[in-house]
């Protein structure tokens, strides 16, 4: 098979000015959760879980923005018998969830209720689309943390109006900060004084740990779900979101704007190999993200709001699902495999948004492609990404990597193909130390190499 290059050019980033001043520090962590009183000691519930039955024949990878169809985010706020949680700069308003019985309540309504006030529902509007997606509050004077594809409407536009509608129904314009297309993360800002979520340390989760989604799947905000954590360290391939460079409003990878608002998988599982070299204005439309995968149903609109663990603090950040592609419109709802980006990578990028304005990206200077797609290996007893050329003066022929090794591990997690070694050198800093393992000639050899930085 040939070779299908990812980009070493980063995409066209918008970005507005960051506030003047010192750099923003990662808030602290809170040693538990600010639950309501009521439900301070409330034990979680027993959880039931009937097995998945069959196979998915074709998956594709389908971004949860809300469709562009106009019907805007829904204005109504859910009452709720618990005392009102809202930001300081604003009158009193509804709280997030009904509690009818605050004495039977479970965890789940306990997390609901104290991280509902930190998950807004983002609205976009750009020339010829519009669309919903969610947002997590960052810092308590309005940093923002939502998706790449969410303010740019999936790359159609560069220039968009957004909205912010909080949990008690106020409505706020808000500026972009920056977005960074290859996490397909972005920073947006309001006004105002706001309570922020807190974040949890994704390298320590388990499968099989409980997570509870929160957002505004198909624009109905405050909507909470809950699951597990079904699968970590997974990869995926999606299309690139970044803002048009040239301000046309045409979108990189061809959707030209409609919605609903696509990813779909590119290339298919086992199939072209990536590069970490120069690559080619069509290479350009695929990013690749290392994601934690989840049964919580989300859906369209469910981008860019918060993954939470049991202590109510942040894991991921919602970005896309798993779908058939068997809708007329080639997008379908909840299936129960959704994804959301770790939350120790979305926290880097984050705050290396608001501090810099940017965030940065590491480069092994490495071809590589699937083993199961390299027709050079002709008797194939591991799976790997199979490194087809390196870059002199790289970072993988510095450490020693050549052509025909078939790297494995990378930090200590495993590598079975191109994508899960490309998504997870993006989602390292430029700069930083890793850990590369290879085998090559039957012997398995770990390196430390220092990566360079994609442009």
């Amino acid at each position: 098979m040939t070779d299908n290059p990812e980009s070493d050019e980063t995409p066209s980033v918008e970005t507005n000015p960051t506030d003047s001043g010192g750099a923003r520090q990662v808030p602290s962590e809170p040693a538990t959760a600010p639950y309501p009183p009521a439900f301070a000691a409330t034990p979680a519930p027993a959880k039931k879980k009937s097995n998945a039955a069959g196979m998915i024949a074709a998956i594709a990878v389908t971004a949860l923005i809300g469709g562009a169809s106009g019907a805007g985010v829904a204005t109504w706020a859910i009452t709720s018998n618990l005392n009102s949680r809202t930001s300081a700069s604003s009158p009193a308003g509804p709280a997030t969830v009904t509690v009818n019985d605050a004495a039977n309540a479970t965890k789940i309504t306990a997390i609901a209720a104290a991280a509902g006030p930190s998950v807004v529902t983002v609205s976009v509007n750009g020339q010829s689309a519009a669309g919903t997606g969610s947002g997590v509050i960052l810092t308590d004077d309005g940093y923002i943390l939502t998706n790449t594809h969410v303010v740019t409407l999936d790359g159609a536009a560069a220039h968009t109006s957004i909205s912010v509608q909080t949990y008690d129904g106020h409505i706020y314009t808000a500026k972009l900060i920056g977005t960074d297309p290859i996490t397909d993360l972005a920073v947006i800002k309001i006004e105002g004084t706001f309570q922020p979520l807190q974040f949890a340390d994704s390298s320590k989760l388990n499968v099989g740990d409980d997570a509870i989604a929160i957002g505004a799947p198909l624009g109905l905000s405050n909507t909470v779900t809950n699951g597990i954590i079904s699968a970590l360290n997974r990869s995926i391939t999606v299309s690139s979101s970044a803002a048009p460079s040239d301000g046309t409003g045409q979108t990189p990878n061809g959707n030209n704007g409609s919605g609903p608002f696509n990813f779909w998988e590119f290339p298919a599982p086992g199939g072209n190999g990536q590069s970490q070299q120069a690559p080619t204005a069509a290479q350009q439309a695929n990013i690749f993200l290392p994601v934690i995968q989840t049964d919580a149903a989300i859906n369209p609109g469910n981008s860019g709001g918060a993954l939470l663990d049991l202590n109510g603090k942040v894991i991921g950040i919602n970005v896309a699902i798993a779908g058939t592609g068997s809708t007329s419109q080639g997008q379908s709802g909840n299936i129960g495999v959704g994804f959301a980006i770790p939350s120790n990578l979305a926290k880097r990028i984050a705050f290396d948004i608001i501090n810099g304005g940017t965030a940065t990206h590491g480069l092994l200077g490495a071809t590589v492609m699937d083993v199961l797609g390299d027709s050079a290996i002709t008797t194939k007893t591991i799976v790997g990404a199979s490194v087809q050329t390196v870059t002199n003066g790289g970072a993988a022929q510095t450490a020693g990597i050549q052509k025909g090794d078939i790297i494995t591990g990378f930090n200590g997690l495993p590598i079975t193909g191109s994508t899960d070694l490309t998504a997870q050198v993006r989602a390292a800093e430029a700069g930083s130390k890793a850990t590369v393992t290879y085998v090559r000639d039957g012997k398995s050899t770990t390196v430390t190499v220092t990566l360079g930085e994609l442009k």
